[in-house]
C-alpha cells in the first residue's frame, strides 16, 4: 500500500470544505439515474442537476465546473466523476500527471452521491465464494486488500481536510442463527488475513446498538464505518483540482475511440484526446462503449430520510453505528449528522425506479422500529449500481492505452477507491495489483442483453423467498 506523494505544501493546507446546509425539503419524487430514456445512464441533452436526495439537500456548497468546448488535450481523460474516476485522478494528480476528468452531469451525480454512504469492507463476492470459484491464491490476494479502499478514504478525508461527517463502525445483522453461523465463519476466514476488527453480537449486545429485537445477534467492524457520500465526492474533486487537475461537468459522452494509440472521447459540444484514456462510467456509461455493455447489469437501489429524530435518534442507534442485514435484498440504515434515519433498500434490475419509493421502503423501516410509525418522509430517492455475474468487480484495457473499471455490484464506496489506485498504479507502471484482477475469467448474465434482466429477477425471487423462510 502507500501511493508515492508529491510534497506540496499547498496541498497539505488546503481546507477543501465549505458550510453546511441542511435543508428539510420535502421531495419524494422518484429519481432515477436514466433520465428521459432507456434507464442505461445519462441520455438526452441540456443541464442535469443533482436528484432530490438528502445528500443534494445537504451538499457542502461546490462550483459549477465548465463543460468541454472544442478540442482538448490530455496527459489523462478520466470518464466519470464519481469514486473510481476522483480516485484515479486524485492518485495520478498526486504524482505530476495532467489529469481531465469529464462528466456527464455533476461531480457525484450518480452512485457516489446517492448511496447509503456506508464502508463496508470487502467485495460483494465473499472471500469463501473467491477461494472456491477463483482459488486459493485469489483469494489471499484479496484478502489481503479488501480493508485497503476504507483506509485511502481516511487518509484523504484527514489530508484534504474533507467535511463528510466520516464515523467508524458498521454491524452485519442476522435475522437467523444461520446467519450467524456465517458470520462467525466470515470472521474466521478473515482474520486468517490479518482482519481482526470484528467483534461478535449476542441478540443482548445487537440490542445495545441497535433499538430493535428482530435480531439474533450480528457482528461489527470496527475498520468499517459511514459518512455523507456526496460531500466525500465534492472534497475529492475539490482536491484534484487544487493539484492542477481539470474536471469538466455537463459533458455528455456520445462516443469513444478505445483501439488507438492515442484514444479519444467526443462529447455533446468538443472532444478530449489523451495519452490515456480511463473510463469509469460504472452504471451510466450505458451503451456508449459496446465492449462493455454486455459486461454489467444495472440495478436500482432505493432510499428514504425521515425527519430529524430528536431523541428518538438515541433510541434507534444509540451508538451511531451504520447497519445492513444479511438477507439478499437487504435492509441498510445509518443517523445523518443532524439525526435522521436514512433507511436504504430494495433492488431493481433493469435500473428502473418505483412508482413510490416512500412505500416501498416505509414497511420494512416501520416493522424494524414500531415507533416511527407514521415518521414524516422528507426525501426519496433512487440510483443505479452496476452488478457483474460472478459479484467481483472488473478491471481490464480495451486497447494500448485505455483502461476501464466498473462492476462494484453494491460495494462501491470503498471497492471503487481500491479500484482507482490500481488504476493508477498500471498508468504510472506499476501492473501487479491491475494483471491479477484483469486476468480473472468473467462471464456474461445468462439470457444475453433480451433475458438478463428477467433471469436476475427470477433469482432475486428465488433467494427471497429463502430469506423469508429462514433457508
Amino acid at each position: 500500500m502507500g501511493a508515492v506523494h508529491r510534497a506540496d505544501e499547498r496541498v497539505r493546507t488546503a481546507k477543501l470544505s465549505g458550510g453546511r446546509v441542511n435543508a428539510p425539503v420535502k421531495d419524494v419524487r422518484p429519481q432515477g439515474f436514466g433520465l428521459e430514456t432507456d434507464g442505461d445512464g445519462l441520455s438526452g441533452t441540456g443541464a442535469r442537476a443533482y436528484p432530490g436526495s438528502y445528500y443534494a439537500a445537504s451538499a457542502n456548497p461546490a462550483p459549477e465546473r465548465p463543460a468541454v468546448e472544442g478540442a482538448v488535450d490530455a496527459d489523462v481523460c478520466i470518464v466519470g466523476a464519481g469514486y473510481t474516476g476522483l480516485s484515479c485522478a486524485l492518485e495520478l494528480a498526486e504524482r505530476g500527471l495532467k489529469v481531465t476528468v469529464v462528466e456527464g452531469a455533476r461531480v457525484g451525480w450518480g452512485a457516489s452521491g446517492r448511496n447509503g454512504g456506508q464502508l463496508v469492507n470487502g467485495l460483494n463476492a465473499s472471500l469463501e465464494k473467491i477461494g472456491r470459484v477463483f482459488g486459493p491464491e485469489t483469494q489471499a490476494f484479496v484478502g489481503g486488500l479488501v480493508t485497503e479502499g476504507g483506509q485511502i478514504i481516511r487518509d484523504r478525508v484527514a489530508r484534504y481536510g474533507i467535511d463528510c461527517d466520516l464515523k467508524q463502525g458498521n454491524i452485519f445483522a442476522a435475522y437467523t442463527d444461520k446467519q450467524m453461523q456465517e458470520l462467525e465463519a466470515k470472521r474466521k476466514l478473515w482474520a486468517r488475513f490479518g482482519m481482526n476488527d470484528h467483534e461478535m453480537l449476542d441478540r443482548k449486545a445487537i440490542r445495545t446498538h441497535v433499538g430493535t429485537d428482530a435480531y439474533v445477534g450480528g457482528m461489527i467492524d470496527w475498520s468499517g464505518g459511514h459518512l455523507h457520500p456526496l460531500n466525500l465526492a465534492l472534497g475529492e474533486a475539490a482536491a484534484v483540482e487544487s493539484l492542477g487537475g481539470t474536471i469538466h461537468e455537463q459533458s455528455l459522452v456520445t462516443g469513444a475511440e478505445v483501439a488507438s494509440e492515442r484514444p479519444s472521447i467526443r462529447t455533446t459540444n468538443g472532444e478530449v484526446r489523451a495519452r490515456v484514456l480511463v473510463l469509469c462510467g460504472n452504471a451510466y456509461l450505458g451503451r456508449t462503449v459496446p465492449q462493455l455493455a454486455t459486461r454489467v447489469l444495472a440495478a436500482s437501489t432505493q432510499m428514504i430520510a425521515t425527519e430529524p429524530l430528536g431523541k428518538r435518534a438515541e433510541e434507534i442507534l444509540p451508538t451511531d453505528l451504520c447497519v445492513e442485514d444479511l438477507r439478499y435484498i437487504l435492509d441498510y440504515y445509518r443517523l445523518s449528522a443532524d439525526g435522521r434515519l436514512l433507511f436504504g433498500g430494495g433492488t431493481v434490475y433493469g435500473g428502473s425506479t418505483p412508482a413510490d419509493i416512500e412505500a416501498k421502503l416505509r414497511p420494512n423501516l416501520e416493522k424494524l422500529f414500531p415507533a416511527l410509525e407514521g415518521v414524516r418522509i422528507d426525501h426519496a430517492w433512487s440510483g443505479n449500481f452496476a452488478l457483474t455475474f460472478s459479484r467481483v468487480p472488473q478491471l481490464g484495457k480495451l486497447g494500448p492505452n485505455t483502461y476501464f473499471a466498473h462492476g462494484y455490484s453494491g460495494h462501491g464506496v470503498t471497492g471503487s477507491h481500491l479500484f482507482g489506485k490500481i488504476l493508477a498504479d498500471a498508468i504510472t507502471g506499476d501492473l501487479t495489483r491491475f494483471d491479477t484482477f484483469a486476468s480473472l475469467p468473467w462471464r456474461p448474465f445468462p439470457g444475453g442483453q433480451t433475458f438478463r434482466v428477467p433471469y436476475s429477477i427470477l433469482g432475486s425471487w428465488w433467494y427471497g423467498l429463502r430469506d423469508r423462510l429462514g433457508l
